[in-house]
């Protein structure tokens, strides 16, 4: 059976200057993360500010973004900021712009096509009849802190096994004799974050086996049942470590 493809993914940061007063070195760092390895798995990238600065247009961001388009600047600095070259201060505004591609060995100067806001609701509003939306609450519903260090902590609760579907994660796992991320997200319809969790705490577990390359990973209980009758110990079994536990905590007289 064929696996069904990914979708492609645009993300706009609209005013990249206010995320990077915020925390510039973890932006940085997630915007570079994001460019190394977007173009392999169909992730565009575009990127605008209005304060076209080297502290928030760095230089590690411009080395992974190849693609750029200059508006009227005020300034030589900011056109050289944005194409490395001045050029975009003469522009007469009203879509006048510099393009520049990696290809490119010199600035193309193009005209963007204006589009009134009118035009943009119409366009949007005949894209949001033609299908339900599928917002994925995931993305926002998951707490992340940024640490002033250039990386970030997720804070994705105390246990994954505790997870609503994580039990029918492992159905699927088990039915299907094998795990893949990309399993999980079809069959629960689920975001990755999520299903790449619910792959890790499967492995933690003892569900499934480690990840092997390309391999597909081994499964490695036979039931669903396996799995949870032996993560829950019996009543039988509860009073006795309770039993043994007061004895040891509480001894009787003779003992005394």
């Amino acid at each position: 059976k064929k696996e069904e493809g990914m979708p492609y993914i645009v993300i706009v940061i609209d005013e990249l200057a206010d995320l990077m007063m915020m925390a510039a070195r973890d932006v940085e760092a997630l915007i570079v993360r994001i460019a190394q390895k977007a173009r392999a798995v169909g992730i565009h990238l575009i990127l605008a500010t209005q304060r076209p600065s080297v502290d928030v247009i760095t230089g590690l961001i411009k080395a992974n973004v190849p693609a750029r388009i200059a508006f009227t600047v005020a300034s030589q600095v900011d056109s050289r900021t944005i194409i490395d070259q001045i050029g975009a201060e003469k522009l007469l505004g009203e879509g006048d712009m510099l393009l520049l591609t990696a290809d490119m060995p010199k600035p193309r100067r193009v005209q963007g096509a204006f589009i009134s806001d009118e035009e943009t609701n119409k366009v949007t509003d005949f894209i949001r009849k033609q299908r339900e939306p599928q917002y994925d609450d995931e993305v926002v519903s998951q707490p992340v802190q940024l640490n002033g260090r250039g990386g970030i902590v997720a804070d994705y609760g105390a246990n994954d096994a505790d997870d609503d579907m994580y039990k029918d994660a492992v159905q699927v796992v088990v039915e299907g004799r094998k795990a893949s991320t990309s399993l999980l997200q079809r069959r629960l319809r689920v975001g990755y974050a999520r299903a790449a969790r619910l792959i890790e705490t499967m492995e933690e577990q003892g569900v499934i086996g480690p990840a092997d390359g390309s391999r597909p990973r081994d499964v490695l209980v036979n039931s669903v049942d396996e799995v949870f009758n032996r993560a829950a110990p019996s009543a039988a079994e509860s009073d006795e470590v309770l039993d043994d536990s007061l004895d040891s905590e509480f001894p009787d007289d003779e003992q005394a």
